[in-house]
């Protein structure tokens, strides 16, 4: 049996003589997360409440989604940082915590700016939870179970982000807006005493990994800065991506804010590269196989994100089907995702098809799914019912995979960093997926107009244009038109980024990438050092 390393970089993995608890530790944490997924989404349906109850304005409504996303994004690599650093049980706690709290005061809200500074706090918690939870599943899990927990924890970004508006409709149906709040107590609290009991602590204990990648003796120093820039570059350019749809993306709130994030994550980069103990370690940059995996997860985020941002507007507006109706038949991709990862068959196939393989089969479905939803969706919803089922094997094996092959090219010591560089990847790429794919909608769009409605910048204001049966059909015609060739553009981005990710998978395989990564990393361990 092997000894635990000196440097203390590896974690212990379970309670001692309880090896099947990691199993229901996973439950646990699949729970937090679905908390976090779920508020993502679930506010959406409550905003003519919000108006109605709170006196809340268009730009107050935007707020209190918005400062979620923005202030979780923001913090993701930090939060990552200080679970590595301070304990990721520890920082799991102290995320359910803060999450729990800040949904109580935002239950409780009896203002907008109330509600917004909630939701923020709940922001902070949620970047904690993401991170946290990711971490734990690397630390926990060896090998060869690996790809089976991280393709369970998958499921659970879908089944949230499939379930919030169900779950917030329902609430909405029989209680008060603030019921969509209240409901995460519970689930805190159970989550709370099930992590204390059950999950063990793991940490870098020497804080981080210096730039050369070696354990640091003692209690190395915070990168402060780094921590400042990359939520300045985060933010930034998240809330130009948010912002563009509403306010145009030339509009000079987008330009500043774009040209802050990316300035912001420049100097971030410049930082990490120069200071002796990096929050990031920009030389995982020169890794083929993190490299291969980071492409990927970019443009499997981007189709996922684009695609639910194109789906949703489809069966409203193109088949006409109000907002609870429409999510009802949006659930077959999240249950698709989740009976192939509940059931292990993704995690079976990767030892068969490899990591590239299952990487161009798993984007490969989704760009087909997305193709057949185009050119069979546009008449009906039997049309479209393939093409989701379609899209959720796509997502199934390709999403858990290309977490897996991120996480696996960082030292275990650095799990916490590694789970918020894919949280970040998940963020930008599907507000990167929204921005490209909206555009191209929006462009086909105008194109098409009949000169009645010549002009106009959305599907209501061209049909307030129109004053015949026939100007408003060749309206509705024309966005079915840009919807369906935005959804074409998304699946052939995504195919051809499947291709690009394996080919570069494939050439830190045949090059040795475990090599690589440790000229890279010298002194990091390798990944089933985290098993041992």
């Amino acid at each position: 049996m092997p000894s635990v390393a000196s440097d203390a970089t590896t974690a212990t993995l379970e309670p001692p003589g309880r090896p099947a608890a990691r199993w229901l530790i996973l439950a646990v944490i699949c729970l937090a997360q679905l908390t976090v997924v779920l508020d993502n989404t679930v506010l959406n349906v409550a905003i003519p409440s919000l108006t109605e109850e709170l006196g809340a304005t268009t730009a107050d409504v935007q707020w209190m989604i918005n400062a979620y996303s923005l202030v979780q994004s923001g913090l993701l690599l930090t939060a990552g940082n200080s679970a590595d650093r301070y304990g990721r049980k520890r920082m799991l706690i102290v995320g359910l915590a803060l999450f729990g709290a800040a949904s109580l005061g935002a239950a409780l809200a009896g203002s907008p700016g109330e509600l917004i500074a909630a939701r923020a706090g709940m922001g902070i918690g949620g970047a904690l939870l993401v991170t946290t939870t990711l971490a734990v599943v690397m630390q926990i899990f060896d090998d060869e179970e690996r790809p089976r927990a991280i393709g369970i924890w998958s499921s659970v970004n879908s089944l949230g982000f499939a379930a919030g508006p169900l779950i917030g409709g329902s609430l909405l149906d029989h209680f008060w807006w603030g019921s969509l709040f209240l409901v995460n107590l519970p689930v805190a609290v159970i989550a709370l005493a099930a992590v204390a009991v059950l999950v063990p602590e793991s940490s870098s204990r020497g804080g981080a990994l210096s730039a050369a990648g070696t354990p640091s003796a003692g209690r190395t120093p915070l990168d402060l800065l780094g921590a400042l820039l990359s939520m300045i570059g985060m933010v930034g350019v998240v809330f130009a991506i948010i912002s563009g749809p509403m306010y145009g993306w030339l509009s000079g709130r987008v330009l500043i804010s774009a040209a802050l994030g990316v300035a912001g994550l420049a100097v971030f980069a410049l930082w990490e590269l120069r200071v002796p103990h990096p929050m990031l370690d920009m030389h995982f940059f020169r890794n083929r196989r993190f490299i291969g995996a980071v492409s990927g997860g970019i443009l499997v985020a981007f189709g996922m994100g684009g695609s639910m941002f194109l789906l949703t507007q489809h069966l409203q507006l193109v088949l006409g089907y109000g907002p609870l109706d429409a999510g009802l038949r949006m659930a077959p991709l999240a249950v698709t995702v989740i009976l192939v990862n509940f059931t292990g068959l993704s995690a079976r196939l990767i030892p068969r098809l490899g990591t590239p393989g299952m990487i161009v089969s798993g984007m490969s479905l989704l760009a087909a799914g997305l193709a057949a939803v185009s050119l069979f969706g546009g008449a009906g919803y039997g049309g479209m019912l393939c093409g989701l089922v379609v899209m959720g094997a796509g997502v199934a094996f390709a999403m858990p995979t290309m977490a897996n092959a991120i996480m696996s090219a960082i030292p275990p010591a650095k799990a916490g960093v590694g789970a918020g560089v894919n949280g970040t990847l998940m963020e930008f790429g599907q507000g990167l997926g929204v921005a490209v794919l909206g555009a191209v909608l929006n462009s086909r769009f105008a194109a098409l107009l009949p000169a009645a409605a010549a002009g106009a910048g959305s599907l209501t204001a061209a049909l307030a244009r129109t004053r015949t049966g026939a100007g408003r059909d060749a309206v509705h015609d024309a966005f079915a038109a840009g919807i369906g060739t935005s959804q074409l553009v998304g699946a052939a981005a995504v195919f051809l980024g499947g291709l690009l990710a394996a080919v570069l998978l494939r050439r830190a395989e045949r090059t040795g990438g475990d090599a690589e990564q440790a000229a890279t990393a010298p002194g990091a361990q390798p990944a089933t050092a985290a098993a041992e």
